[in-house]
């Protein structure tokens, strides 16, 4: 889920940086410094914006750089338990398939992806049902829910989270388009 926040931080402010215009700093050096990164909250920040200094900066001997504290708002994306997100497939191994969502993967392992047994297409970068034929490859759009996040502090990208796809209103999004139309045209067979 992505949430709009406020946040202040400590920002080390180069030596090289100073005397450069100090807004524009503090904006670049609070994006360098904490978008892409795991916040305390269990949040990724994705986009820094609106930095503004509180106070004045302080100067650690031995170091010639400045410590600012910031304020700033944030774009921050919050993986949890159970939230259904939409995808692609951007990877898929014998295991299972890598979805990006947000600025995150997650896996969604042979096992959750259809209730038929799967087939790996390895040359076609294909996991295929081997009863209904249906495939997941790399490109397609999914809506899947979040099972398991083990984020990881120092690389968020490597984080660990599970995806399933078999339950009702999941999916490749093609299948459940397919599958609505067939349930529409069962509904007109029967009223007619």
């Amino acid at each position: 889920m992505y949430m709009l926040t406020e946040a202040e931080r400590i920002v080390r402010i180069p030596p090289s940086k100073l005397g450069e215009d100090i807004h524009d700093v503090i904006g670049s050096v609070s994006s360098e410094q904490f978008e892409g990164k795991l916040g305390e909250d269990g949040t990724i920040a994705v986009l820094i914006g609106d930095a503004e200094a509180i106070g004045p900066g302080r100067i650690v001997h031995g170091d010639g750089a400045v410590y600012q504290t910031v304020k700033f708002k944030q774009l921050v994306f919050y993986p949890k338990d159970n939230e259904v997100i939409e995808g692609t497939v951007v990877e898929v191994l014998q295991f299972g398939a890598f979805v990006r969502f947000g600025p995150i993967d997650g896996l969604l392992h042979v096992s959750q992806i259809m209730d038929d047994r799967v087939d790996i297409d390895q040359v076609n970068q294909r996991l295929i049902g081997k009863d209904t034929g249906r495939f997941l490859a790399v490109g397609d759009k999914v809506r899947a829910r979040i099972v398991s996040v083990d984020l990881n502090e120092k690389s968020p990208q490597d984080s660990k989270i599970g995806l399933t796809m078999r339950q009702p209103g999941l999916g490749k999004l093609e299948w459940l388009d397919e599958d609505a139309r067939k349930k529409k045209g069962a509904e007109k067979k029967e009223e007619e």
